[in-house]
């Protein structure tokens, strides 16, 4: 990274920080801060979670939008605001803006998960989506707030946001000291620069590491120089940004030590290690820090780590998704194609085989058609449930040492 900047030419202050704390007390959760043994032990490190995924609105978001919404003034109020947002800032906006009384609409790309956009109305706010992207969705809302004269709360570069989302780190160190290093989801770069801020105040020592998803490696690519590709499709959409900000690109420069990229296979395994380990719901930029952990451990070996959950809102769909396919990596879901001869019986035997093994059938499928296999044969394409890996392997051996010719279709999205 660069040389820190005085910590006095920043754009936010750590009393900037300490102020928003004042404001946010007892209308934002301070949330729980624990510790996770089985994941320190998994991963060689003490690590503690911070529930952000526990507040009203399930992200960290509401913190800065409050603290920005409490700044207006009375005609500013009146006259109402308009955010941009893939769905958590948007939630926070809403949900607050209804609190204190003030209009909002919030402008959603398209593809935006739907539990977020049905939230937000739920909230009380105006819904438009609107842009394929993130810059797309801001160039409207600044456009059509202009033109109704509506204030523009933007979701990560300004300051009274960033000094919002700053106050984890307050929570964060007050009740661990010793925590040697924070690991925090970037997007647009408002979580960390508020966290950095606070935390280098506080501890001069302590490590700030950033998470971005491989896809979409914005900040990374402003800090480091370089000009890795941004495209496609990341289960971390809410830090899918492709324009980090200014005033929090200049932060992030000053005070983070080090930016991890990590890859959908380490997001999907890291929600799926916090619902079954740690019983809670996160999305996929709220498993980031976890990810990081896990793509990276050695950057990581016994310290004393904080990560930061940020956000909890996934569409159950994805959510069903990624925890199936975590079970297929993990050798529990698996889909089998046998060649068999057409012959009656054979699918009979194939299960008895299966049962003899303690497989459970899921799913079977017989094609006699629709396959590249001589007229006399049959492919059976059967999806079982296994402990683990080594009882799929045992049960694919049994079925070959039966003379079948069996293939165990590969892992969803690569192995680990």
């Amino acid at each position: 990274m660069t040389q820190p900047a005085p910590s006095s030419l920043l754009p936010v202050s750590v009393d900037d920080v300490r102020a928003a704390a004042a404001l946010l007390e007892g209308h934002v959760l301070n949330t729980d801060f624990d510790p996770s043994r089985t994941l320190s032990e998994m991963l060689g490190c003490q690590v503690w979670l911070k529930f952000e995924n526990l507040q009203f609105t399930a992200s960290f978001k509401e913190r800065g939008a409050l603290n920005r919404l409490s700044a207006l003034t009375e005609a500013e109020r009146k006259r109402g605001v308009i955010a941009m947002s893939a769905g958590n800032h948007a939630q926070g906006v809403a949900y607050h803006a209804r609190r204190l009384g003030i209009p909002a609409t919030i402008v959603m790309p398209i593809g935006t998960p739907m539990v977020k956009v049905e939230n937000t109305r739920r909230h009380g706010a105006t819904v438009n989506v609107e842009g394929a992207t993130l810059e797309d969705a801001a160039a409207f809302a600044r456009a059509y707030g202009a033109e109704h004269g509506l204030l523009f709360v933007h979701p990560y570069d300004d300051p009274l946001v960033i000094a919002g989302q700053g106050t984890i780190a307050l929570e964060m160190l007050a009740a661990v000291p010793d925590l040697d290093t924070l690991v925090i989801p970037i997007g647009g770069g408002g979580l960390i620069s508020g966290m950095a801020i606070a935390a280098k105040h506080l501890k001069p020592s302590i490590r700030i590491v950033g998470v971005q998803a491989e896809l979409y490696p914005s900040m990374y690519n402003a800090v480091k120089t370089t000009s890795l590709p941004m495209r496609g499709d990341t289960l971390a959409e809410g830090i899918a940004v492709k324009s980090p900000g200014r005033l929090t690109g200049e932060i992030v420069r000053a005070l983070v030590d080090d930016i991890v990229l990590v890859s959908e296979v380490h997001l999907e395994h890291a929600v799926s290690l916090l619902i079954n380990i740690e019983k809670t719901v996160v999305e996929g930029a709220g498993a980031a820090g976890l990810a990081a952990l896990i793509a990276r451990p050695e950057l990581f070996r016994d310290q004393t780590v904080g990560l930061v959950l940020c956000g909890g809102n996934i569409d159950t769909r994805l959510l069903a998704s990624v925890l199936t396919r975590e079970l297929a990596r993990e050798g529990r879901l698996s889909q089998l194609a046998i060649d068999l001869v057409d012959q009656p019986g054979q699918l009979a035997k194939v299960a008895n085989l299966l049962g003899e093994a303690g497989a459970n059938i899921v799913e079977v499928y017989h094609q006699r058609v629709f396959s590249d296999l001589p007229a006399k044969g049959a492919l059976l394409e059967v999806v079982i449930e296994t402990r683990d890996r080594s009882h799929l392997n045992d049960t694919v051996a049994r079925l070959r040492a039966a003379g079948l010719e069996v293939e165990v279709v590969s892992n969803p999205g690569g192995a680990r």
